[in-house]
């Protein structure tokens, strides 16, 4: 787990200070999700904060423009404005913990403000009130986030949200590509349009208690030390039945699908294939050991790999590895002791070379970068 503390000291008095928080927070595409010392001492303190968050501010400031681009790099671009009478008492804070693609934050802008956001980036964010409530518009509707309702919004929307005085959100936000892939893992093809999501969130219904009691779980990892996740294990899981919590709770345009799937469902070799290939990741695994536990011959595997994911069993094992490496690499801090060879052996790449070359192709950079990067941001 890549924990979040405080990373600056105070924004306003500090010489170059936006400049670094920026540079730091751009390290993980939109948060710093490492430890880091001197927390901040902000003077007005939120207030609601989840006992889980409490240690881990990512910034505090008093400056208008620099919360405008600090909230553009933990969520999207956007134009912060007040909208009361008691701008003197403006004060920003956002506290939040990553793990990998799913993280919690905790926004408070004290007074009453407008954020409009032209497009929302490559992640899906459930808004949640803990307090007051933000009128919001998307997508020419009028909706209402308060504490028993959320709002969802989805990447490519523009959205504009007009806080009340003393409403802070705990926000929800989880990649899209992570989510994704789970989804195409669950329906056993590829998709064929992006997931969105309805805006609005019942948080008091019958079926949001899945949800809450997932959020229940993240937070209690995140606070106890000594949790699994503390620990490094069952980041993952923990991920995914966020992701399944939302996806079996909130409607979408593949609810239907998941909840009731209707007519051919989708190839029996393939759901099988994937189930087996999930749960043994690190495994040795060939085409045979496939055919065998799925009871189907590697012909009809392939095709139908071919056929609902446009790719081969083989590849999508290599790719699915290289996303497992890759998390571990991240999420590495000097004191584990890991290496590049520890990794790549761990999920099957047993010729380092070959794995590198396969690692840059897929992301861009080498395995000793991921892991040389990550660690960094933990002094």
């Amino acid at each position: 787990m890549r924990t979040i503390t405080a990373i600056c000291a105070k924004i306003s008095g500090a010489a170059g200070g936006i400049e670094s928080i920026m540079s730091r927070l751009a390290k993980f595409t939109f948060i710093d999700a490492r430890r880091t010392a001197n927390p901040v001492r902000p003077r007005a303190r939120s207030r609601g904060i989840p006992r889980a968050l409490e240690a881990h501010e990512i910034f505090y400031t008093d400056d208008l423009h620099d919360a405008s681009l600090l909230i553009g790099q933990a969520l999207s671009d956007n134009r912060l404005t007040l909208t009361g009478f008691d701008s003197n008492r403006f004060a920003a804070s956002l506290h939040g913990v990553r793990l990998r693609d799913v993280s919690m934050l905790y926004m408070d802008l004290h007074v009453a403000a407008t954020l409009d956001f032209p497009v929302i980036g490559p992640y899906i964010a459930v808004h949640m009130p803990m307090n007051g409530r933000a009128l919001c518009d998307q997508g020419g509707r009028r909706l209402e986030a308060n504490t028993t309702r959320a709002i969802i919004t989805c990447p490519g929307q523009s959205v504009v949200m007009r806080f009340d005085h003393d409403s802070p959100q705990l926000i929800i936000r989880i990649e899209q590509e992570a989510l994704t892939r789970y989804v195409a893992r669950l329906l056993g093809r590829t998709l064929t349009r992006p997931i969105v999501f309805e805006p609005e969130m019942e948080l008091i219904s019958d079926t949001a208690v899945r949800w809450n009691g997932a959020l229940q779980l993240l937070n209690t990892e995140i606070f106890h030390t000594g949790s699994l996740v503390q620990r490094g294990h069952g980041v993952g899981a923990l991920e995914e039945l966020i992701m399944s919590s939302l996806l079996f709770v909130q409607p979408s345009n593949y609810y239907e699908q998941l909840v009731r799937p209707t007519g051919k469902p989708a190839r029996p070799a393939v759901r099988l294939s994937l189930d087996f290939i999930e749960a043994n990741l690190a495994e040795p695994i060939t085409m045979n050991d496939i055919a065998r536990h799925v009871n189907m011959s590697v012909r009809a595997i392939q095709q139908g790999f071919q056929a609902e994911l446009g790719t081969t069993p083989m590849s999508y094992l290599r790719d699915r590895r290289l996303e497992r490496a890759r998390e571990e690499l991240t999420d590495a801090i000097p004191s584990d002791g890991v290496t590049v060879t520890h990794i790549a052996e761990h999920w099957g790449f047993t010729h380092l070379s070959n794995f590198a070359t396969l690692y840059r192709k897929r992301w861009g950079e080498s395995p000793s970068d991921t892991l040389r990067n990550g660690s960094s941001t933990s002094s």
